[in-house]
């Protein structure tokens, strides 16, 4: 039950749902999620961390870059079942539409001075 519980926390926040809404678009950086969330640093990577602790996410290096996806390990209960339903859920929603046209056009290259 305790696992349940870390992930419906994780769940209960608006920003951890635009990142993973984010996510079923494409891996995304740390930089090209800032940008997106117009957030610090720093807040976003505790919502990544959240996520990635929950198991709904993971991240891989890639050069210069660590890319976060989304975790459908089949071995994953929570994953497995819940991804797929947050993916068709809050379609109309507004700031969402916005976060996917922005996922389209963030370039990594242009924001990461690193």
């Amino acid at each position: 039950m305790k696992k349940g519980i870390i992930v419906f926390k994780a769940l209960s926040d608006i920003n951890r749902i635009r990142i993973l809404k984010m996510l079923f678009i494409r891996p995304l950086c740390v930089c090209e999620v800032k940008a997106i969330l117009e957030l610090a640093n720093s807040t976003v990577s505790k919502h990544l961390s959240i996520l990635r602790n929950a198991g709904l996410i993971k991240d891989e290096k890639e050069g210069k870059w660590v890319n976060y996806y989304l975790n459908f390990d089949l071995n994953d209960e929570y994953g497995r079942h819940l991804l797929p339903m947050i993916q068709s859920w809050f379609l109309n929603d507004d700031l969402l539409k916005a976060d996917h046209k922005k996922v389209k056009n963030v370039d990594r290259n242009k924001l990461c001075n690193t």
